[in-house]
Order: structure tokens, then sequence, then C-alpha cells
């Protein structure tokens, strides 16, 4: 009876040994979960200014390296080092420049109205957005610039309707492969179509006609996903850093 005893106070500690460290586990999952849901602070204040230097030479980006309707994407990190942007020439079908002007545009799902950044250059054509989805995060190359006249992959019909929306010009769209979202670069990176209910945030760009560089300087709209401001969540740029190197990568079509 005393050795039931023992046995069954064994079993008991045993039992409670094992909820114990499950309960542990758990926690630790838990804590990673909201670790990750949680972005951490940067200490930033304030956006910094950094110039667009090409990322094999070092050099000063000029209006001639970034190429009209380009069929590669232009990707640098602002305003932390976690943060791809695109940085996009706009032209029509011909490969004009085409001048980008600020618009109001529309949060779909809050309602609310900001103004988009103009672009900039000698033909006011280059712009730059977020390159982070707003729908669930994904990046370049899943979500990149397609050019005007370009089928987009699920939409057979954006064609034509960018086509008559701008008096006869083709435009061209930021599409996600993911899920299908669309942005109209040409209307302050605007939703086009769903799922997305928020525009991708517009990086402010400054222009020096004189040495003809490009520099980011801010950013409006919503929020980058997944942050809870535009200063947190990621790895700032060493102190005293005042460029940040534009890349080429491949797109998917």
């Amino acid at each position: 009876m005393d050795e039931e005893k023992v046995d069954s106070g064994k079993r008991n500690f045993l039992k409670a040994m094992i909820v114990v460290s499950a309960g542990a586990a758990v926690a630790g999952v838990l804590k990673g979960v909201v670790s990750n849901v949680i972005a951490p602070s940067s200490g930033l204040t304030a956006f910094p200014t950094l110039t667009l230097v090409d990322s094999e030479t070092g050099a000063p980006i000029h209006t001639s390296d970034i190429k009209v309707n380009s069929t590669k994407a232009y990707v640098y990190y602002y305003p932390l080092q976690n943060d791809p942007n695109f940085l996009i020439r706009l032209g029509d079908q011909n490969n004009n420049d085409v001048k980008v002007v600020s618009k109001q545009v529309t949060v779909p799902a809050t309602g609310r109205v900001f103004t988009s950044a103009a672009g900039v250059g000698p033909y006011g054509s280059v712009i730059s957005s977020s390159a982070i989805c707003q729908h669930l995060g994904c990046v370049p190359p899943i979500i990149h610039y397609y050019t005007p006249g370009t089928p987009i992959p699920g939409h057979p019909t954006l064609v034509s309707q960018q086509q008559s929306a701008q008096n006869g010009m083709l435009t061209g769209y930021v599409h996600c492969n993911c899920h299908g979202s669309t942005y109209d670069p040409y209307n302050g990176f605007a939703v086009v179509t769903g799922p997305t209910v928020h525009p991708l945030p517009n990086t402010i760009l400054d222009y020096d006609p004189v040495t003809d560089t490009y520099r980011a300087k801010s950013m409006v709209g919503p929020t980058i996903y997944g942050k809870p401001n535009d200063l947190s969540g990621g790895t700032p740029f060493s102190s005293g850093t005042t460029t940040t190197a534009v890349s080429k990568i491949s797109v998917l079509s």
C-alpha cells in the first residue's frame, strides 16, 4: 500500500513537471510570435536624408542611370536598413518620360486622404515608394513594376483600363504576384486591385539639378507594412551615414 502511494506520488510529480515544461515551451513560442508582431524601436526620431548611390560603384545615381520603364527593378533601403524601396522613372508606351504631379490619394481601409509625392528629376518622372506589399508584406522580385502595356497576371482587363483611364496613354502598374494586389505609381501608388486596402507608402525624393543627384528624405501615406511607425521595426543606418545603395534586380514576368 505504501509502495503504491509512493508510485502514485512519483507519477503525479512527473505529470506536474511535464505540464510545467510544456507551458514554458508554449510561453517561449508565444514570446517569439509577439516579438515578431511587435516591432522593436530603432531609436530614430526623424527621417534621415540619404543620397542614392550605385551599389556597384558607390557613385551617386544620375538621371541617365535610371532607365525609363526599366524591366529591372531599382531597389534601395530607406528609412532603415530593412526597408526596401522602388526607384522608378515612369514613361508612356513609347518610353517617353511622364511627369508625375501630386494627387489626393484615398486609403480604402480608413477613408483617410493624403497628398502623394510628386515626381522629381529633369522631367518630373522619377518617383519612389515602399517595395513591401501592403497586403501581407511580400517584397521584390515578387512585387514589381510592370511596364506600360504589359499584361498583369490574373487581371487581363487592366491594360485596357490603363489606356482608357489615361486618355489613350498606356501606363504601368506595380503588381504583387503573391495575392494580386495592384498599385498605380502614376497616381500616388493608389490601390487599383485588392486584396490590399492600403496604397504603397510614398518615399519623398529631393533632386539637385546642379549635380543631377537624388536623395531620399521622408515618407508620406500609410505606414510601411508591419510597423507601428516608419522609423521603428528595423536596423537604423550607422551614425553619420549619408548614402543608400541602389541595386538592380531581375523581376518576374
